[in-house]
């Protein structure tokens, strides 16, 4: 497990600023999984979304060469970010990982959608080849752990959404909504999200906008809206009381300079920008204008995690969930990696035992073979009894003063067992 490694930053340890410059999509990520892959040659998971960027490692890299490897890949100054990131390393990279699974590290609690997101960031690197054994079972492992914490607790049940905190924000500017217009801009999940939230309110009108009319004419059926044409959005920005934006523009399209011309247009009529993007559709300025409402996906999600403190009893459930599986998945992968250490072990003790064993006989003479039996017996008894207490600390060393590793490294020296000698033992029937 020593071999796993983290390297990423968050809602809670970096600003949407520089979280939005180093988001991937998911072209931007395939050709990141690969290039990573040409560079460090080892196993790699890549988890992109509006909250986090995170880099799962089976490997050598360094923190800081996946630092220098993202600075390079998103054309950022490290120092940008540098001391943003978080890094962990073997046990703490498992339990880091099933606690994103399960939404107890989103800002929305009990948010189904990360998990979602790593089943995608799993399959997207496993699909290029570049998972194996220690990434395919540790991501495996999440997705149950997530699946069974929002089904087992009522983590998930009644919580807040960003989708819900924009209805309620909504409710606090205007007073109603049968004369009102809801612009979409773009047709893509979290425009979905919102929209199922907004719709219930009634509004007079409804347009969806997005440059695949398809999408657009898609999403429009669903929630009985109209397409409009994305070149003509200057004047239906002009119209629009509510405005949801979440396209995948690398810049934004909602701009100051813009938004002086609409506010102009608008009479100054007040209006809700919620901007759900990553990166950002909407200049930060526009939110400076005294008519314009503006939040974007941190805002919302600030008020969302006001409920944490409402839910301790559903996260303690949660969390005990996930303290269970880190150890069961600890306890089988330490089996799977100490298991070639220990049967090499037996073997070449048991086999210096029978060595002895045969001069001692030869020099005896005849016996039995029912003392043959018993002397073959008491040697293997001996090499057990010798064995047991050195391999008995090596399979609980977690809890020790000492970390497995490095009983493993100790044992390995003291015993003079090489990675030849394990790989051997593998091909071997197992010992006695």
């Amino acid at each position: 497990m020593h071999r796993l490694s983290l390297l990423g930053l968050n809602h809670t340890t970096a600003p949407l600023e520089v979280r939005e410059r180093l988001a991937f999509d998911a072209e931007g990520s395939r050709a990141a999984i690969e290039a990573f892959r040409g560079k460090f040659n080892c196993e790699v998971v890549l988890l992109s979304t509006c909250n986090r960027v995170e880099l799962y490692c089976g490997g050598s890299p360094t923190a800081l060469e996946m630092i220098q490897f993202l600075a390079d890949n998103r054309g950022i100054p490290a120092e940008d970010f540098a001391g943003m990131t978080y890094q962990k390393n073997g046990r703490a990279v498992v339990e880091h990982l099933f606690s994103v699974a399960a939404s107890l590290d989103s800002m929305v609690l009990g948010e189904t959608q990360i998990l979602g997101q790593v089943r995608q960031a799993y399959d997207a690197a496993h699909a290029l080849a570049a998972t194996g054994p220690l990434l395919n079972p540790l991501f495996q492992r999440a997705v149950a752990v997530g699946k069974e914490v929002l089904s087992t607790t009522s983590l998930g049940e009644g919580r807040l959404s960003v989708a819900s905190v924009a209805v309620d924000l909504a409710r606090g500017i205007f007073d109603s909504f049968a004369d009102k217009t809801v612009l979409s801009i773009g047709a893509g999940k979290m425009s979905h999200l919102v929209l199922q939230n907004l719709s219930a309110l009634n509004p007079g009108r409804l347009m969806i906008c997005n440059r695949d009319g398809e999408k657009a004419g898609a999403l429009a059926g669903r929630f009985g809206g109209e397409s409009v044409a994305f070149d003509d959005l200057m004047s239906h920005l002009a119209v629009a009381d509510i405005v949801v934006s979440s396209t995948g523009s690398p810049q934004p399209i909602l701009t100051r300079k813009i938004f002086d011309q609409i506010v102009r247009l608008r009479r100054w009529r007040p209006v809700f920008l919620i901007d759900i993007a990553m990166p950002r559709d909407v200049e930060a300025a526009v939110g400076e204008l005294d008519s314009v409402f503006l939040y974007n996906i941190d805002d919302l999600q600030k008020v969302v995690a006001t409920t944490r403190t409402q839910r301790s009893a559903a996260t303690s459930a949660a969390e005990i969930i996930v303290a269970e599986h880190v150890k069961q998945f600890s306890q089988a992968y330490r089996v799977r990696e100490l298991g070639p250490v220990i049967d090499t072990l037996y073997r070449r003790y048991h086999a210096l035992a029978q060595e002895e064993l045969d001069r001692t006989l030869g020099r005896l003479g005849e016996v039995t073979p029912e003392e043959r039996a018993h002397l073959e017996e008491f040697a293997r008894r001996v090499v057990n009894k010798l064995l047991h207490d050195p391999i008995r600390t090596l399979r609980h060393a977690d809890g020790a003063h000492q970390s497995r590793d490095q009983y493993l490294h100790a044992m390995q020296m003291l015993f003079n067992l090489s990675p030849t000698d394990e790989n051997e033992s593998k091909n071997d029937p197992p010992a006695g």
